[in-house]
Parts: structure tokens; sequence; C-alpha cells
């Protein structure tokens, strides 16, 4: 049961980085520092209060520079690739009681690629509103990302299965948006020629 709610934990802190990239790191360097999680022994550092200082300001610098107009759609060509490396690491600093190469295997192709699937829905729902409202509905987008980072990222490190059970939602719910939008939108395009 240990090394699935490792497993859980890792995953649901490697989505959360999908929405953004400090925010799973800054809650995984709280939570380890305070003793409520162990980290993996090669990732001890994270616990490190130089390690909660820089994610800290990396959180407030990053959630900050999505509310600048334009300045997000550039945050999310250039945080894809950090958010799947972010994923990695958190998975790999959390998944215990297992043979190395399963839980590397585990951490980059579950951890970055939740991280990064969870990170191409948030730029699809951020294209779609730059599109739809002129980048004026992105400062709202920007604070449910934020928010459900936070959130999840806490829910995974208190209750890892509830974190899995609400990534299961999200895809659901995303999924079907996306489905919905794109239907409309290919309406649309049928409709004007």
């Amino acid at each position: 049961m240990e090394i699935l709610l490792s497993v859980c934990l890792g995953l649901g802190l490697s989505a959360a980085c999908g929405f953004r990239v400090f925010v799973p790191l800054l809650v995984l360097s709280v939570a380890a520092n305070g003793g409520y999680l162990s980290l993996a022994q090669d990732f001890q550092w994270l616990a490190s209060p130089a390690a909660l200082t820089a994610f800290a300001v990396a959180t407030t610098l990053e959630i900050a520079a999505y509310y600048v107009p334009w300045v997000d759609n550039f945050l999310d060509a250039v945080s894809s690739p950090a958010a799947v490396v972010a994923g990695v690491v958190v998975s790999a600093s959390v998944i215990a009681g297992i043979d190395p190469f399963l839980k590397w295997t585990l951490a980059v192709i579950a951890g970055g690629g939740l991280a990064g699937s969870v990170q191409m829905l948030t730029i699809g729902a951020r294209g779609a509103s730059t599109l739809t409202t002129a980048g004026f509905g992105n400062p709202l987008l920007s604070t449910i990302e934020a928010g459900g980072s936070f959130v999840l990222a806490v829910v995974a490190a208190t209750a890892p299965l509830v974190a899995m059970a609400l990534l299961a939602v999200f895809f659901v719910y995303a999924l079907s948006r996306l489905g919905r939008w794109r239907r409309r939108h290919r309406e649309s395009a049928l409709q004007e020629t």
C-alpha cells in the first residue's frame, strides 16, 4: 500500500506541475521541510531552506507573470519542457520502495507524461481563451490554473488517492470541453463557407 501511495503522490504532484511548474515544488519543499513527507535519499536537497526560498520566489514570479497580457502565451511555450522536467523530479523524489529502474521509468513516463499532458490541456485552454476573448479571459484562466495547481499539490501531499480521483475528473471534464469547443469551431467554419 505504501508503494501505491507514493506513486499516487508522485503522479498527483506531477500533474500539478502541468498547471504551474513551481507550485508543486514549493508544496513538496514545505511538506518535506515540515516532516510531513519523506523524500528519496538523492532528493533531500528539496527540503533545504535554500530550496524552499528559491521555490517560493520562483512560484511568486511565475504566478505574477501569467497575469501579464501576451506574456502568458509565451510562458506556455517556455514552461512546457520545464513542466515535464519538474514532473519527473517530483515523481522521482517521492516514489519509494521499488527498484530504481522501475522508479525512474515511472517518473519519466508517467510523471513527465502526466505533467506534459496537463500542460498541453492548459495551453489549449489559453489558446481558446485568447481566441474567443482576445486575451481578456486569460487572467481568470490563470487564477484557475494557479489555484488548481496549489489544490492538487496539497491534496496529493495529504490524500494521494483523492488526488488521483480529482485528476480523473479533471481529464474527463477537460476532454469533454475540448470536444465541444472543436465541434462548435468546426460548425462555425462550415457555416462561413
